[in-house]
């Protein structure tokens, strides 16, 4: 597998202590870890080609988990982020979870529970990436496409029909045809279920 698709779990805790114990666990179920003692030894080492999820501690000295999770924030990071702390409170949790986090867990840290929050976060980023890779490729297809190719498009998107499309555009049905081939061609379809998908990906991912 290349190394920047295998899921990595950063963990970010001035315990040392904590860091290894965490390390351990989670290499003992075959995931990649990368533990920092700080938040600075992490944003210089993140990768964001990288896939996997961040364990950061919520009180650390230099930046604070919560601190730290806005700075990756500024810096575009998709992680996922989970919150670790051994001074929970309503307070944290919520201000966790409004920037973003996707868990909130009060050391000592329940293994089961850690496993079943990094799993799900990795899970999550897996997704994110197979979808932004599927909404890149779609509009890259899309670029492809004359304007005239466009105007096709979206008469077909609209349930049009060749005779309606030509009405609407001025030309004739078989030249419509001629067009609706050349899209399906061009987006690498071969069946308006595709088609759809495709367009819609390139879309609804559009800023």
């Amino acid at each position: 597998m290349n190394s920047r698709l295998e899921p990595t779990v950063y963990i970010v805790d001035d315990d040392e202590a904590v860091r290894d114990a965490l390390s351990f666990l989670l290499r003992t179920m075959g995931l990649k870890v990368e533990p920092f003692a700080d938040g600075p030894a992490l944003l210089a080492a993140l990768n964001p080609q990288d896939v996997g999820c961040l364990l950061l501690d919520i009180r650390m000295p230099q930046i604070g988990g919560l601190q730290l999770q806005t700075q990756l924030q500024a810096r575009g990071s998709d992680f996922p982020v989970i919150i670790m702390t051994g001074h929970g409170n309503v307070d944290l949790c919520r201000r966790a979870f409004q920037q973003g986090a996707v868990d909130f867990l009060e050391k000592p840290v329940d293994e089961n529970i850690l496993l079943e929050a990094v799993q799900r976060a990795i899970h999550t980023h897996l997704n994110q990436r197979g979808r932004l890779a599927a909404s890149e490729e779609a509009r890259r297809r899309l670029a492809r496409l004359s304007d005239r190719e466009r105007e096709v498009l979206t008469g077909v998107m609209s349930g049009e029909t060749s005779k309606q499309s030509a009405r609407t555009l001025s030309i004739s049905a078989r030249t419509v045809e001629t067009h609706r081939a050349s899209v399906f061609q061009k987006l690498e379809v071969t069946s308006l279920a595709e088609l759809m998908r495709t367009y819609l990906n390139a879309v609804e991912s559009t800023p």
